[in-house]
């Protein structure tokens, strides 16, 4: 399978909280969802919820400095995955300096990986 994705994708351990924009009854259904990678472009994560393709949720993204990120993200992407889904995201509206926070710890992240298997 050919890979699509402009940024590199890391792990992270965190809960992101989704509302849909277009709900016409007004009530907003905050979900806990399980993040499986991120990067400055995107989020990969599973949920039980039905999300739907081509759907903007709000959403707020706490990351491993213990911050809050408040963005968006377009589903464009449904694998389903025994009982739950796993859904593929792009950020939208993403401010650079959000993007520029994650970038850095993917960096991080991808430099201290790359000691643990020299010293193994």
């Amino acid at each position: 399978m050919e890979e699509k994705r402009h940024a590199k994708r890391m792990d992270l351990e965190c809960k992101l909280l989704l509302k849909r924009l277009d709900n016409v009854d007004g009530n907003a259904k905050e979900v806990n969802v399980d993040v499986k990678d991120v990067s400055k472009t995107g989020i990969g994560f599973a949920c039980d919820e039905q999300l739907s393709m081509g759907s903007v949720y709000e959403c707020l993204l706490r990351i491993w400095t213990g911050e809050t990120l408040h963005t968006f993200v377009e589903i464009i992407r449904i694998v389903p995955k025994g009982g739950s889904n796993f859904y593929g995201g792009i950020f939208i509206g993403m401010p650079e300096m959000d993007q520029s926070r994650i970038q850095i710890y993917s960096e991080f992240y991808e430099a201290n990986a790359g000691k643990s298997e020299g010293t193994q």
